[in-house]
């Protein structure tokens, strides 16, 4: 706990104290660095890949600590292994908390994924079996990050293309679990959600009724590419290179009517286009966000007025 009244004490003091407060924002690209900074008030916050910025100096975090002085920024970790089999990398987990210390982000995130093993790094996010074992280990690598950093990370669940034989836990209830062991938060992407429920052929919206939304810090929207499998069953791979599909802004929105308001990012990592295209994206989500938020004020209201 002093750990973290330190960290929350340098926030006052270093950068200023944002709160986006259920707003949306959009992956922070070095190439839109002229668009943000001449009109910060367009996106509610950005987010940037911490790997991307773990070098100690450079323009990477020259343009970084400009746009931290105008919006509040989340950290978005892809390279933790939380479910690798091997002790989490120190080196990299304290290049992870440096960059905590440096920029102070309003929200930090990991996924539920390995992707080293021995000496061996995948690009990519590989899933986990959700077994009584792999549940003990993420929580012991959460509580170390979590420890090192003094500071809550929230969860992100992912988009999958197999499923093990070996699972004994529901996914809903696995990430649940993990919340009351380790006390981290979620981040739900929901376009996992899609792009899992298409691939294994379940039901989106029966995942999202049984997800533990209580817990969910922030949400993520992205687009995916549609293919097909060997015998011409549909396959989405989550791409994050287009615009949020219909489906999923659905998907959202159900969310939204549920939960309320939740800081809401809109990723976009390859073939990224124009500021106005992916700031589109973020307004497209802030509209609804300010939907149900103009509801729930009106609501207020006619409880104070009863």
């Amino acid at each position: 706990m002093a750990r973290e009244s330190a960290v929350h004490s340098a926030i006052q003091r270093r950068f200023p104290a944002f709160d986006p407060a259920g707003r949306a924002g959009a992956s922070f690209k070095p190439q839109h660095f002229d668009a943000i900074a001449a009109d910060p008030a367009s996106v509610g916050f950005v987010e940037v890949h911490a790997e991307n910025y773990m070098g100690a100096g450079g323009p990477p975090h020259a343009s970084l600590t400009e746009i931290r002085k105008v919006l509040p920024v989340s950290l978005h970790g892809v390279c933790m292994s939380i479910g690798g089999h091997n002790p989490i990398d120190r080196e990299h987990l304290a290049r992870f908390a440096s960059l905590v210390e440096r920029y102070e982000p309003f929200k930090i995130s990991e996924h539920l994924a390995w992707s080293t093993h021995d000496d061996v790094f995948f690009n990519d996010l590989l899933p986990l079996p959700y077994t009584d074992e792999t549940l003990a280990r993420v929580c012991e690598h959460i509580d170390q990050v979590q420890n090192t950093i003094g500071r809550p990370v929230l969860l992100e669940n992912p988009s999958t293309y197999i499923l093990f034989c070996e699972s004994e836990w529901a996914e809903t209830d696995f990430l649940r679990e993990i919340v009351k062991r380790t006390g981290c938060g979620l981040l739900l992407d929901i376009n996992n959600v899609f792009v899992s429920a298409t691939n294994h052929g379940y039901s989106a919206t029966e995942y999202l009724a049984d997800f533990p939304l209580q817990h969910v810090g922030e949400i993520h929207l992205a687009g995916h590419d549609e293919q097909e499998d060997d015998e011409g069953s549909p396959l989405l791979i989550d791409s994050h290179d287009r615009p949020v599909a219909d489906p999923v802004w659905s998907l959202y929105e159900m969310v939204i009517d549920e939960r309320g308001p939740i800081d809401t990012l809109v990723e976009w990592d390859s073939e990224v286009p124009d500021w106005p295209i992916l700031r589109s994206e973020a307004t497209a989500a802030e509209h609804i966000l300010d939907r149900y938020r103009g509801r729930q004020q009106r609501m207020n209201r006619h409880v104070l007025q009863s």
